[in-house]
């Protein structure tokens, strides 16, 4: 029996389980900003702004936005249990037709699809029910999930358990339909207005609220994560979408579910907001290193190929591989320069890169080889999760 009615109500329903009702949005009462929780935020807010000025000091910002939004596609992904890597998205983007490219890579490039649409959308479209919508529908396009009604809110009761576990093992069950829609209502509200929120608290409570609420048979931890940052961009806290939680929440998830579920038992935003703001200052922290260690990698690589007397198309291929880092030789034939170059310039470019350390070459045979631009990509390397990207399944079970 939940302690508290702040954030929701527990109510039986005519079959014997109990649902989660959610309360409105904003909290009733406010939460309250002790001197923690008003350090956090201000060092939140400092940490992003940080990230939001020095991502506009990258040459080319738009390919250090390409390079994170596949890194968080993947890393989701990885959260709601598939197993292909940065790698295989690359590969995949390289040639489709590859056998060797596991088939739940088409997930994660749907998640890339869904985030570029969203983004594309924002200008004509603030977050919104329907936007949420039209992303779910793009996520689940193609892959497992498709069949979960892309793009339709449910119109049955779904519940949190371990995998394969009945309602009556439910760790948690979000609104029947009826009171889901009704919930919708309340949380587009809040999505359009209360700007007097300061902008990390909104994306904080909308988050939260969204994942209560659980309204779609699946993908719902991956449109929840999604909408943080489009509505980071949306307020204007962001120019660029660059700040992503996936990695953050895949190492502290069990401490995630927990204060998700002490939101919805004792009413306690206050322990969220501390959860989540501490997150988005070390995840934008680590993102501002990331992107001064990019810029000191272009100039010293545009350098290599200068000192080596390499030409102008050497310095395009250094822009190019910033934004695709996997290559072959027709790749670098087809976009360096307006019109491309000549078979034996872009072969001769690859091979003067793999002498210089900047490609390595990954296949091992003398056709259709691919070469990799390793110092970049390593900046994008997880550790914390296992070479074969297992982190196990979502638990997540649907009637």
């Amino acid at each position: 029996m939940a302690n508290s009615t702040r954030a929701g109500r527990l109510i039986r329903q005519p079959t014997g389980y109990r649902a989660f009702i959610p309360a409105r949005l904003p909290p009733e009462p406010p939460p309250a900003f002790d001197a923690e929780l008003v350090k956090l935020l201000s060092d939140a807010d400092q940490a992003v702004g940080r990230l939001d000025g020095y991502a506009e000091l990258l040459p080319n910002p738009d390919l250090f936005v390409a390079m994170y939004v596949r890194r968080e596609a993947v890393l989701s992904s990885q959260i709601e249990g598939t197993q292909s890597t940065l790698d295989d998205v690359l590969k995949f983007e390289l040639d489709p037709r590859l056998q060797e490219v596991p088939k739940d890579v088409e997930e994660i490039v749907n998640y890339v699809r869904a985030m570029n649409h969203g983004l594309s959308r924002l200008a004509t479209l603030p977050p919104s029910l329907r936007l949420l919508r039209e992303i779910h529908a793009e996520l689940l396009r193609d892959g497992r999930g498709q069949e979960r009604n892309p793009g339709e809110f449910r119109t049955s009761q779904n519940w949190i358990a371990p995998e394969n576990a009945p309602l009556s093992a439910a760790t948690f069950v979000p609104p029947p339909p009826a009171e889901m829609r009704d919930a919708l209502g309340n949380f587009e509200r809040f999505l359009h207005g209360h700007t007097e929120i300061p902008a990390l608290v909104h994306c904080a409570l909308a988050h939260a609220q969204f994942e209560t609420i659980h309204p779609f048979l699946d993908g719902n931890g991956r449109v929840g994560r999604l909408l943080i940052t489009f509505l980071l961009v949306h307020r204007g806290t962001l120019r660029r979408p660059l700040l992503y939680l996936s990695y953050y929440l895949k190492q502290h998830r069990a401490q995630y579910y927990d204060r998700l579920m002490a939101i919805r038992v004792d009413g306690d935003w206050e322990g969220w907001l501390r959860f989540f703001l501490r997150g988005v200052a070390a995840t934008a922290a680590e993102a501002t290193e990331t992107a001064r260690t990019i810029v000191t990698m272009r100039e010293r690589h545009r350098s290599l190929v200068e000192q080596a007397g390499l030409g102008l198309n050497a310095l395009r291929l250094v822009d190019l591989l910033f934004e695709r880092p996997l290559v072959n030789v027709n790749l670098v034939k087809d976009h360096l320069g307006p019109e491309g170059v000549a078979f034996a310039t872009a072969n001769g470019l690859v091979a003067d890169f793999e002498r210089l350390g900047l490609l390595r070459e990954i296949t091992g045979g003398k056709r259709n080889r691919q070469f990799r631009y390793e110092p970049y990509l390593e900046l994008f390397r997880d550790p914390a999760f296992d070479e074969d990207g297992d982190v196990g399944s979502a638990e997540i079970t649907t009637a």
